[in-house]
Formats: C-alpha cells, sequence, structure tokens
C-alpha cells in the first residue's frame, strides 16, 4: 500500500508542477488562494529583506543570507501530506543518474566533451583567426567556459531561493526567470551544439578510417560510406545506449589518453621548421600572422571546441557529493587540461602547414606515412568514445520536449518481487542491473522494480530515442565531406548561445532584483547629485534636501532602500546609462526577477513550503563584478554569433578557405 500511495503521490505531484506551463496569472492565483498572500499587490519584483523568522539570524553556510530575499514559505505541511511531503523533493520527470562519479571520473566526462571533434580543427581556427588572435581567444573562451560552467551549476544547486528546488537542467534554470522562452532557447541551442558536433564526429570517421585502410580522400565515395556506418554501428551507437554518463568514465579517460598522444603526434611530426623557414622565419610568421579578417570563423571554432555548457549538468548531476569546491575542481581541471592541448595541437598543427591548413589536419599529412595512420587511428578511438557523450545531450533535448523528461517511462511496466530469485534476475534491491535498465527499491518491506518502456520493437524508450538520434546525424555525415564549415558554424550559432548568451541571462534573470537596486542606487546617487528627485520605493519622500541643518536630528534617509523598475526608467538619467545598454539589462533583469519570484511561489505552494537542505552550501549575494561578468558574456555572445554567421557565409561564398 506505502509503494502504490507514493508513486501516485510522486506522479500527480510531478504532472502538477510540469503542468503550471508558465500560466503566471493562473499560478498566482493558486499561490495566494493556498498561501493568503495577494500577489497583485506587488509592485516590485522584490520580497522584504527581513530576518528569517523565529528571529534566526544568519550565522554560517547554513543560513539564509540576510541581504537575499526570503522564499515564501507556507504552512508546514501537515501529517497527511507526509508523503507528499518527500515526493516534494523530485518536482521533475527527469530521469537522474542511478550511477555516481569522481572527481576524476566527472573530470574525464567533461574533457571528453569538450576536446572531440574540435580539438582537429583548432590549427584551422588559428588559420582563420590568426595566430596571435587565435591564442587569445582561445584563452579567453577557456577562462570564459570555466567561469560560466560554475555559474550555471552554482545558480541551480546552491542558489538561496532555488536551492530547495530540484533544478537538474540548463533549460529548467532557464525556466525561471524566462518561462517557456529560456527553456526552449537552451534546448534548441543544446540540440545544435551536440548535433553539430555528432556529425563531425562522423565525419571524422569517415575521414580517418578509409584513409588507413587504402581508400584515399576525397575518393571511394561508396567504400567511405560503408565504413563509416559499420564502425559507428557497431562502436558507438551501442556506447550511446547506456543510461547514465556515469558509465562512459572509463571510455573517456581511454579517450583523454588518446587525445594527449595525438597532441603529442602533431607537435612531434607536424614539419614546422620547413614551413616556417620557407615563409621567411619564425619572425616573419609572427609578424604576418595577428588577425586576419576572417576571426570570427575561428571563433566560432573556437567556441565549438571549448563548448560543454549543454553537458555540464549531465557530468555535474553525476557527480558524487556535489558541492561547490567539488565542482570548482572539475571544471578547473578540464578546462586546464583542455586548453594547453588545444594550444600545443593548435600552435603546432598551424606553424606546420600555415595557408594550407585543412579543417581536419590529418589530412595535411602524407596518406601513406605510418605515423599519420597511428594519429589517425587515435583520433578515430576519440572519436568513438566522445560520440556517445554528444548523443547523451540530444537524447535529452528530445526526450524532454517529447516526453517532458520521462527517459524510463516511468509507470509503464512496474513487477513487485519478492522472492531472492526474482531478485537476482532484475538486480540487486536498491541496484541496476547489468545494462542500467532496472532500479530496485524499498518500501515498507516491499521490493519494486521498475522496467524500461515506451520505446518501438524490441527497444525500450531510451534506445529507441537513441538510434533516432544517430540516423539522424548519419544522414548529413554520409552527405558532406568537409569538417570545417560545420564546426565554424555550429560555434557561431550554438556555442555563443549556449555557452555565453544563456549563461549572462539566466544569471540577470536569476538575480533582476538585487541588479535592479544596484543601478537604482547608482541612478539615485547622480539624482541627488544633480539636485533632482529621489525614486527609492521606501525613502518615505525624504532627500538630502529635507534634512534639517539643525533642529529635529531624528530625519534621515533610509538606508536599505529599494528601487522598482518604474522609478529607474521614470527619472532622469546619465548618458552612461544609455551608452551602457542599461535601459536592456534593467528589463531583462526586471522581466526576469518578476517570473523568478512567480515560478518560485507556485512551486513552493506545490511542494508545500518545500524547505532547503540547511547543511546545503549557499551562495552569496552578485557582486557588482558579477554583473558585470554576465554583460560581457551576453555582448561577446551576440557579437560571436552575428559576426560569426556572416564571416562563414563570406568565406563560403568567396572560396577563401580553399588550399
Amino acid at each position: 500500500l506505502s509503494v502504490s500511495v507514493s508513486v501516485s503521490m510522486s506522479v500527480d505531484y510531478h504532472q502538477d508542477y510540469h503542468n503550471m506551463d508558465f500560466k503566471y496569472d493562473e499560478d498566482d492565483a493558486a499561490a495566494g488562494a493556498a498561501a493568503s498572500i495577494d500577489y497583485q499587490k506587488h509592485q516590485t519584483p522584490t520580497n522584504s529583506h527581513e530576518e528569517e523568522p523565529n528571529g534566526n539570524e544568519n550565522n554560517g553556510s547554513s543560513s539564509r543570507p540576510a541581504q537575499w530575499p526570503v522564499p515564501l514559505e507556507t504552512e508546514a505541511p501537515s501529517a497527511g501530506a507526509a508523503a507528499a511531503a518527500a515526493a516534494a523533493a523530485q518536482l521533475s520527470n527527469l530521469s537522474m543518474p542511478k550511477k555516481k562519479s569522481s572527481i576524476l571520473g566527472a573530470s574525464a566526462n567533461l574533457v571528453n566533451s569538450i576536446v572531440g571533434a574540435g580539438i582537429i580543427g583548432i590549427p584551422y581556427a588559428f588559420r582563420m583567426s590568426g595566430l596571435w588572435a587565435g591564442v587569445l581567444l582561445l584563452v579567453l573562451v577557456s577562462v570564459l567556459t570555466d567561469k560560466s560552467l560554475r555559474l550555471l551549476i552554482e545558480q541551480a544547486s546552491f542558489h538561496p531561493r532555488l536551492r530547495h528546488l530540484p533544478i537538474n537542467t540548463f533549460e529548467d534554470l532557464a525556466s525561471y526567470p524566462f518561462g517557456k522562452f529560456g527553456s526552449g532557447f537552451v534546448l534548441f541551442n543544446m540540440f545544435i551544439m551536440a548535433y553539430g558536433a555528432m556529425v563531425a564526429y562522423l565525419l571524422i570517421i569517415k575521414d580517418t578510417i578509409p584513409t588507413v585502410m587504402g581508400f584515399e580522400h576525397g575518393q571511394n565515395l561508396l567504400e567511405r560510406n560503408l565504413i563509416l556506418v559499420a564502425t559507428s554501428l557497431f562502436i558507438m551507437v551501442p556506447l550511446s545506449m547506456q543510461r547514465d554518463m556515469a558509465s562512459l568514465s572509463c571510455t573517456s579517460a581511454l579517450s583523454v589518453t588518446a587525445d594527449m598522444i595525438l597532441v603529442l603526434f602533431i607537435a612531434a611530426f607536424s614539419p614546422i621548421k620547413e614551413n616556417v623557414a620557407a615563409n621567411g622565419g619564425f619572425g616573419e610568421v609572427l609578424k604576418n600572422d595577428g588577425i586576419n579578417s576572417t576571426l570570427f570563423v575561428g571563433l566560432g571554432i573556437l567556441s565549438t571546441a571549448m563548448a560543454c555548457q549543454h553537458s555540464s549538468f549531465i557530468v555535474a548531476n553525476s557527480l558524487e557529493n556535489k558541492t561547490r569546491q567539488r565542482w570548482r575542481w572539475v571544471t578547473n581541471q578540464s578546462l586546464s587540461l583542455s586548453a594547453i592541448l588545444c594550444l600545443i595541437l593548435g600552435i603546432c598543427g598551424y606553424l606546420g602547414f600555415l595557408g594550407t591548413t585543412q579543417g581536419d589536419v590529418l589530412n595535411n599529412f602524407p596518406l601513406d606515412s605510418m605515423q599519420a595512420n597511428a594519429a589517425r587511428i587515435l583520433l578515430a578511438f576519440t572519436m568513438f568514445f566522445t560520440y556517445p557523450m554528444e548523443s547523451f545531450v540530444a537524447r535529452h533535448v528530445l526526450i524532454m520536449l517529447v516526453h517532458n523528461g520521462d527517459m524510463d517511462a516511468r509507470g509503464g511496466f512496474t513487477l513487485e518481487n519478492e522472492s531472492i530469485v526474482e531478485q537476482e534476475e532484475l538486480g540487486e534491491a536498491a541496484g541496476i542491473g547489468d545494462d542500467g535498465s532496472v532500479h530496485t527499491t524499498h518500501t515498507a518491506g516491499t521490493v519494486g522494480s521498475i522496467i524500461e518502456g515506451g520505446g518501438v520493437l524490441c527497444m525500450n524508450r531510451r534506445q529507441t530515442w537513441t538510434v533516432m538520434v544517430y540516423l539522424m546525424t548519419l544522414l548529413p555525415a554520409l552527405i558532406f565531406s568537409d569538417i570545417g564549415p560545420v564546426l565554424s558554424l555550429t560555434g557561431a550559432v550554438g556555442g555563443s548561445c549556449i555557452s555565453y548568451i544563456g549563461p549572462g541571462l539566466v544569471y540577470l534573470g536569476l538575480n533582476g532584483e538585487e541588479f535592479l537596486n544596484k543601478v537604482g542606487g547608482w541612478l539615485d546617487s547622480w539624482r541627488r547629485a544633480k539636485g533632482h528627485a529621489t525614486t527609492g520605493n521606501n525613502n518615505t519622500g525624504l532627500s538630502e534636501g529635507d534634512l534639517p541643518v539643525e533642529g529635529n536630528a531624528s530625519l534621515e534617509i533610509p538606508q536599505n532602500v529599494k528601487f522598482s523598475y518604474e522609478s529607474i526608467t521614470s527619472g532622469s538619467k546619465p548618458l552612461l546609462y544609455y551608452l551602457g545598454l542599461f535601459p536592456l539589462w534593467t528589463s531583462v533583469a526586471n522581466n526576469g526577477a518578476t517570473h523568478t519570484q512567480k515560478k518560485i511561489e507556485s512551486a513552493n505552494v506545490i511542494t508545500r513550503g518545500g524547505s532547503a537542505d540547511e547543511s546545503k552550501e549557499t551562495l552569496p549575494p552578485p557582486s557588482k563584478w558579477d554583473y558585470i561578468t554576465c554583460m560581457f558574456f551576453i555582448m561577446f555572445g551576440a557579437v560571436s554569433a552575428v559576426a560569426g554567421v556572416l564571416s562563414n557565409v563570406y568565406v563560403q561564398m568567396n572560396g577563401v578557405d580553399e588550399v
């Protein structure tokens, strides 16, 4: 009985949450009825910065910082709602990992996600951008990637107002400040990144394995395609069938090892000395190879090479005992190693061939070279083990869109096991079968197993979507041959949006209230200095002119002044306000803060006011530099996307990349 009640209530609450559909007016009405709060009276997207109930003050990481808005609190759940409180720990139908990774395993998965097809295109990126510009852009992209990875996971897991909610995906996080548009924006660009990467991986297999077998590049198309289908079908697809990314930790470690050997090969066997000498020496090369007109084509490839935000939540959710420090170790180790490998391969590969560098630098090496064939085998080995990483992401996006994240088709087929024999057949209690398809749990002395279903033919839902993703990527790989434009366009569109624009917008939207207060405080100081009326919400109509020189000394300007969006936009403003694009930033912050507050309130009503784990870390309030960083993310991403697409069109129309 306890099993059926728990599962039923969990399903009900999962459905309630996803049926909110961001209909904020309806959600507000429901929240108001449940908590007796008239949300329509809110004139600003802020909550009172008051002390916590019962006078508890912030005295450590286990308490909520006083500077942050206090999350909506509703009545504690009754004894009859105990099961509902347990079910409220999971507001999403998302199928979570059953296996966890160590820091080393998560780092290997993240490096494998970064150092994929993009690394072999780094020399071509340096050719397009220029050597000096390429190196600087690679360092910048690496730093921004590390920052954005930590920003996303920390906002989802440790934000004071969100840490009690199960935000386990990038699109979940984006839906809080921007609703369906935010989640749709993230899912669309996640799929572009994953899809483009998988097509590039298959193109590399098509370039490498047939060449090693004696089929010359650019010829024997039928034989090359047959080899591509056979090798990908029997190696890539089975690995992509795995349920959890933690299952790929070993193959990721092997792939990273192969990448390091490949980098050493490029550094050792590229004809650097001969080509540099033929072009006037190293000094002449550095002098003439600074910044090229096709800079943003190179940036697109670099963004593709380093982008891993689309798989960051999958890796982070697989990390055992996820904390801010442990996740920082994962990102620092992964990005440092990836950047070093990309720099070595990019510089050595480009200097070895300069203006003739191809999208796949191995195609510059002689076809009959033993060393080059060994490198091609290593590269193919890496692609075999990297393809599943992106397949996980693409499969996740499609399952989110079609099945609301339920990869396991929960509730489709349930067995109640009461014998040791059945437990052995289906997997250990509270464990997982070898194929990852059976999950057993204990409830009131009963062992329940959920068998994955929902697929076609003899496959379950997970396997069905894995095969569909494979077929979708195989078709263009059979038709096209050049990896350069694939990497560049993927990075220009998907990479810019998912790596820079998305994280910046999400951060600004989630922390919009604090941003409005900072901007309002700045404008208020400027207006006071210019003799204009002040506009704070809670300043009781006082300004510096109201303070007496002598007399009633009790009058003072309140220190904790709130500023609404209307008060910011209605008064006079300095020129810097417009030059700094603050009309745009404040609009984004206001919309994000409003939507975030409403969705948190609605989620709290459904979870009966669900409480946070007080032992969990809490982020400090955002600083001025945090906001400057997020605004830079947005502007950098927007410029990269527009300029990248235009540059690619120019290159393809004028044949600039021809060798």
